[in-house]
């Protein structure tokens, strides 16, 4: 084969293809089926299955990287634990899971390949992402009826109004899932214009308490508006769970199921 000769890319190109195709896309991004917010564990598998449903989906993450707290596992232990039958998504994306054999019912996964392999699977199944994006309000109409979210550029939020005022804009969906882990952003939002309770958050630890009321409180919590993954443990007060992430990916999957039966009887 010989030693590789890289193509001469121009300078001047390389700006003008990379603004022509972002912007060509963006617009495609204005109005979608389904907007997820949260690029976690939940918020992937979520994406992955309704893109497979040929359902058009989004994902607004306010981070640069994608994957949630799923990247490392408890104290910076890079391992991490999956409750049967999670297991069985992972090895669908081609994640290799370790049974523990005096753990019934426990799997053992290296959190980066998992991560990096849930994040391939919601692009291979068409669904697209906004990173760096940052939800900062709501659109509501019809006597508050959820119908997408208000974004700004995560660095323009971090810098503050009295350092850099930007004006945010609005993207539109049917369906609005929080799947936001401890912050609850969308509920949370929902609660400030007072078409929701307070959100008391996670409650002390109980790892099968709080998988358990994770799977049995996954829904809509308000009209479009569903809960997946931890952010169901925030909203409900419910036990946080630790570096356990079985019932993250099997939320994500039943608010996928949930969410398709919601837009066909629309």
């Amino acid at each position: 084969m010989g030693k590789p000769k890289p193509a001469p890319l121009r300078e001047r190109d390389i700006t003008r293809q990379i603004a022509r195709e972002y912007y060509k896309e963006f617009d495609q991004l204005i109005e979608s089926d389904v907007i997820i917010v949260g690029a976690g564990p939940s918020g992937l598998i979520c994406a992955h299955d309704l893109g497979r449903m040929g359902i058009k989906t989004l994902i607004v993450e306010q981070s640069l990287a994608l994957g949630g707290g799923f990247w490392s596992g408890g104290y910076l232990m890079n391992k991490a634990t999956i409750c049967a039958p999670a297991h069985k998504i992972l090895k669908e994306v081609g994640v290799p899971c370790k049974q523990i054999k005096e753990c019934p019912g426990m799997y053992m996964v290296d959190p980066p390949h998992a991560t990096g392999a849930l994040i391939a699977a919601a692009y291979n199944a068409g669904a697209k992402i906004m990173n760096l994006t940052r939800v900062v309000d709501l659109i509501l109409r019809r006597e508050g009826v959820l119908e997408g979210v208000v974004v700004n550029s995560t660095t323009a939020e971090m810098a503050g109004h009295d350092i850099i005022h930007v004006d945010p804009i609005a993207l539109e969906s049917k369906i609005v899932v929080d799947a936001t882990g401890h912050d609850a952003v969308v509920v949370n939002l929902l609660h400030k214009r007072g078409l929701y309770q307070q959100v008391p958050g996670n409650g002390a630890m109980w790892v099968s308490r709080s998988e358990e009321e994770v799977m049995d409180r996954t829904g809509e919590v308000s009209p479009n508006c569903f809960v997946i993954g931890l952010a169901v443990a925030a909203v409900f007060g419910t036990p946080r769970m630790g570096p356990a992430f079985g019932s993250m990916l099997l939320s994500g999957r039943y608010g996928a199921e949930l969410i398709r039966d919601k837009l066909k009887n629309r």
